[in-house]
C-alpha cells in the first residue's frame, strides 16, 4: 500500500474539467485511497490553498467548495497533516524549493515514512528530487 502527499494542483485537477488527463490519473488515486489500497496525506495548507482558488479564479460558491471538502476529508484512506517542522521547512524554503506552500509539501513528504509526492507540477517535482525527495509523477 503507498503513501502519497497531495498538492493542490491535485486537488484542483481532481474537481475541475481543466485537464481530463490530469483528472482521471488523481481520481485513481482517490479510488484508491476510498477502498484503503493506499493513504493520501493531505498538509492543511493544500486545502486553504484549494478553498483560494476555487473561490477567487474558478468562483464556486463556499457552499459547494464545503461540501467537496467534506467528501474529500470523509474518504477512509486521507488523513489531513496539521502540523509543520518549521526547522526541516526552512531548510527548503525558499532556496531549494521556492514556493512556501510548495515547501511545506515537501516536509510533510519528508516526515511520512516511505511516502511519495505526487503532484503535475514538473517545475516542483525537479525541486523536490533535487533534494532527494520520493515523488510520483501524476
Amino acid at each position: 500500500m503507498r503513501t502519497l502527499v497531495i498538492d493542490t494542483n491535485a486537488l484542483i485537477s481532481f474537481v475541475t474539467d481543466r485537464n481530463l488527463d490530469q483528472q482521471e490519473k488523481i481520481a485513481t488515486v482517490f479510488d484508491d485511497a476510498a477502498q484503503l489500497k493506499g493513504t493520501i496525506l493531505c498538509p492543511q495548507n493544500v486545502l486553504t490553498e484549494f478553498v483560494y482558488v476555487l473561490e477567487k479564479i474558478y468562483k464556486q460558491p463556499k457552499s459547494q467548495i464545503r461540501a467537496m471538502i467534506a467528501d474529500f476529508i470523509a474518504l477512509p484512506g486521507v488523513q489531513i497533516i496539521h502540523t509543520v517542522d518549521f526547522e526541516a521547512l526552512f531548510k527548503f524554503w525558499p532556496d531549494k524549493i521556492a514556493d512556501f506552500g510548495d515547501a511545506i509539501v515537501a516536509v510533510v513528504g519528508k516526515a511520512g515514512k516511505g511516502a511519495q509526492i505526487a503532484t503535475f507540477d514538473e517545475r516542483f517535482i525537479r525541486a523536490l528530487q533535487s533534494v532527494g525527495l520520493n515523488t510520483v509523477r501524476l
